[in-house]
C-alpha cells in the first residue's frame, strides 16, 4: 500500500514545499560539504557522511513501521519525495508551451531543467534537449527510486535519490577528482535501472539498435533512455558538437513531444503499479 499511495499523491500533488523536501535538504548539505572538499580522498568521505545521515534514518524508520498496521501510510508520506513524474512532465510540457510563445521563452523555460547551455540553441535543438531530459529522468526521477524502494525499502530509495542529487551537484567532468567519487556511486546505481528503462521504452523490434545508439553518449547510463526514446518516436535526438542518436531521423516536432508525455506518464506510473504488486505493497 506504501508505494500505491506515494504514486497517487505525487499524480495528485507533485511535489512537497521545499521546507519539507529531503532533496532540498540533501542539496543543503552537499552545498555546505562542497566548500570543504579539496580532492577524491575529502569529496569520497564528505560523500559517505551524507550517505549516511540521510540513509540510514530511512532504513531505521523503514524497520520500524514496517510491521505496524498504520505504517504504510507513513511510508508512503516519506516515499514520495525522493521520486518525481508529475513535475518531470509538467517541466517538458512547460518547455513545449513557451516554445509556442517563442524561441527565448522556450530556452528560458529549458534551463530550469538540462545543465547544459541554451541561449543559442535553436528551436529543433530546445525540443529534442527537452525530450532527452523526460528520457533520462524517467530513469533517475521515477523507476530508479521506485526500484531501489522495492529491492531495499525505504533506505533504499534514499540513498540513490541522495546519490543522484551528489552526482548532479559535483559530478561534472570539470571539478575533476573532487566530484569523481560521487561521479562513479551514480554510475554504478544507475547501471541496472538505465538499461531497464532502455528495454521498456524501446520497441523490442528495435532492442538491437539500442546499445550501438546509447554508446555515443559520454554517460555509460544517459544514453539507454535517451537512444530507447529516440527509436521509440523516430526522431533524431543531439547534443551539438557531442553525439546524434538515431541520426538519420527527422528532428521532433511538437506532435512528438505530446506523444512522449503520454508514453512516459503511462510507462512510469504503470511500471510503479507492476513493482506495488510485485512486492506485495500494494
Amino acid at each position: 500500500m506504501s508505494l500505491l499511495l506515494a504514486l497517487l499523491l505525487d499524480a495528485l500533488f507533485g511535489e512537497p514545499p521545499s521546507r519539507f523536501h529531503p532533496v532540498v535538504w540533501m542539496g543543503r548539505y552537499l552545498a555546505w560539504a562542497w566548500r570543504r572538499v579539496r580532492g577524491f580522498p575529502s569529496g569520497a568521505f564528505y560523500w559517505a557522511l551524507g550517505a549516511l545521515l540521510f540513509a540510514l534514518p530511512a532504513f531505521l524508520l523503514d524497520l520500524l513501521l514496517r510491521p505496524l498496521a498504520w505504517g504504510w501510510m507513513v511510508l508512503g508520506l516519506l516515499l514520495k519525495p525522493l521520486f518525481s513524474l508529475r513535475m518531470l512532465l509538467l517541466e517538458v510540457f512547460g518547455v513545449e508551451k513557451a516554445l509556442e510563445e517563442g524561441l527565448e521563452a522556450g530556452r528560458r523555460r529549458l534551463s530550469r531543467i538540462v545543465s547544459r547551455r541554451t541561449e543559442d540553441l535553436s528551436a529543433e535543438e530546445v525540443r529534442e534537449a527537452a525530450l532527452e531530459s523526460l528520457a533520462e529522468n524517467l530513469s533517475d526521477s521515477l523507476l530508479a527510486p521506485l526500484l531501489y524502494y522495492a529491492l531495499f525499502g525505504l533506505g533504499g530509495a534514499a540513498l540513490y535519490r541522495y546519490a543522484n542529487t551528489a552526482d548532479a551537484m559535483w559530478g561534472y567532468p570539470e571539478h575533476g577528482a573532487r566530484g569523481a567519487f560521487a561521479a562513479r556511486a551514480d554510475d554504478l546505481l544507475n547501471l541496472l535501472p538505465a538499461r531497464l528503462t532502455g528495454l521498456l521504452l524501446c520497441p523490442p523490434g528495435l532492442w538491437g539498435r539500442l546499445p550501438q545508439e546509447a554508446r555515443k553518449t559520454p554517460s555509460p547510463n544517459a544514453g539507454f533512455p535517451m537512444a530507447a526514446l529516440a527509436l521509440r518516436l523516430g526522431v533524431r535526438l543531439r547534443k551539438r558538437g557531442a553525439y546524434a542518436l538515431n541520426p538519420l531521423a527527422p528532428s521532433p516536432k511538437a506532435s512528438h513531444t505530446r506523444k512522449a508525455l503520454w508514453l512516459v506518464g503511462g510507462l512510469g506510473y504503470g511500471v510503479g503499479l507492476l513493482l506495488a504488486a510485485a512486492t506485495g505493497l500494494w
